[in-house]
């Protein structure tokens, strides 16, 4: 900060001038105040050597203001949008190979839904629409919060209406998804599908609280015909295309064996003899063709050697619940293999199974 000196004024010509002068009313008051009937006026100027201190001061105050609302609400469209990304990308990858879902409730119903035809929307796999919408909102949250250029050229304003659009369509989805759930498979339930519509409709009031009451009774109209479509679209594609149903509620399976018909090699049924003298079992279910297929893998000597737990033994219906054995170990799939106290859950080749419990594999027992 530069200042100049103190100019003084007291040149006579100057000061004769003013004194000549006559002072009356509000000047007179200024005359005394100032001080003009002395010898010399002072007056203080002062000249900024930058215009930075008050800028400073304002990026300072901005880096100490506490998070906006905005702000904590573009972090939560990422985390959330981004939960359901994985989640759904998780369940598309099953859905396009066939595979097996972990169930962290165990029974399988997680895979019953997800192969069912309700999964499917007009052929498209359902959870590849959760996919693209999760990654839709979880994309313009960081674009937001980054203060990014938006896609397409939209403002903040028309961004914030697509993910009202995009949150609505997912809550509607979701309350039709719960509705399936509820009536056509009744006495099951998929941790996947819990955990989806929890993050729509968390994203949806989220986004209603963050346009504002008022911002809302103005796209009402929108979001009934968003809602509307979403509904006539899922309603159309399961009256096209009629699904087979695979609900449990509908289910009544009598208990039947398997036979099974392959030859046990030495190897097997050694094995065989050693997993049942250390106490290990096989849990499964007479429905599942992938338990049928670890004792096709052993062989119909050895299969017969081994001690194995049927979990279901007086079939499968509506209401039917695991033996107790088969729920205290925790089953997350079948067939389940406990060894020495570890749950191992799948198929297991004899590689694995002769690792796992301790059987020595030499040259003359080597596996087939």
């Amino acid at each position: 900060m530069a200042t100049l000196a103190f100019a003084s004024l007291t040149s006579p010509p100057f000061w004769s001038a003013r004194r000549s002068l006559p002072i009356h009313g509000r000047f007179a008051f200024l005359h005394k105040t100032l001080g003009w009937g002395r010898r010399s006026l002072l007056l203080p100027i002062t000249c900024s050597s930058s215009e930075s201190e008050p800028n400073q001061n304002a990026d300072s105050d901005a880096k100490t203001a506490p998070l906006s609302s905005s702000s904590l609400t573009d972090k939560l469209y990422v985390g959330l949008g981004g939960v359901g990304f994985l989640e759904t990308t998780y369940l598309t990858y099953l859905k396009l190979t066939n595979s097996d879902a972990f169930c962290p409730i165990g029974g399988g119903s997680c895979g019953d839904i997800l192969s069912s035809d309700y999964a499917v929307v007009f052929g498209v796999p359902l959870p590849l629409f959760g996919m693209v919408a999760y990654g839709l909102v979880a994309t313009l949250g960081v674009q937001l919060l980054t203060a990014k250029k938006l896609p397409f050229g939209i403002g903040e304003s028309n961004a914030r209406l697509v993910l009202l659009g995009t949150t609505t369509s997912m809550a509607a989805a979701s309350a039709c998804f719960l509705y399936i759930l509820s009536t056509k498979f009744s006495g099951a339930s998929c941790s996947y599908c819990l955990l989806s519509a929890l993050l729509s409709f968390t994203l949806f009031f989220i986004t209603l609280k963050d346009l504002g009451l008022e911002k809302v009774q103005k796209e009402v109209g929108l979001l009934l015909c968003i809602a509307s479509l979403v509904f006539v679209t899922l309603n159309r594609s399961y009256s096209a295309y009629p699904p087979v149903s695979s609900s449990p509620s509908e289910i009544d399976l009598p208990y039947f064996t398997t036979e099974i018909t392959t030859p046990s090699s030495p190897f097997a049924i050694a094995l065989a003899k050693h997993l049942k003298a250390i106490g290990a079992k096989m849990y499964g279910a007479f429905w599942c063709s992938h338990c049928v297929e670890q004792k096709q893998m052993f062989g119909r000597e050895a299969a017969k050697l081994l001690n194995y737990v049927e979990c279901f033994p007086g079939g499968f219906r509506k209401g039917t619940i695991m033996e107790k054995a088969c729920i205290d170990v925790g089953i997350e799939g079948f067939p389940t293999w406990v060894i020495n106290g570890q749950v191992l859950s799948g198929e297991k080749d004899f590689t694995e199974l002769a690792q796992e419990s301790g059987f020595e594999l030499n040259e003359s027992s080597p596996p087939p």
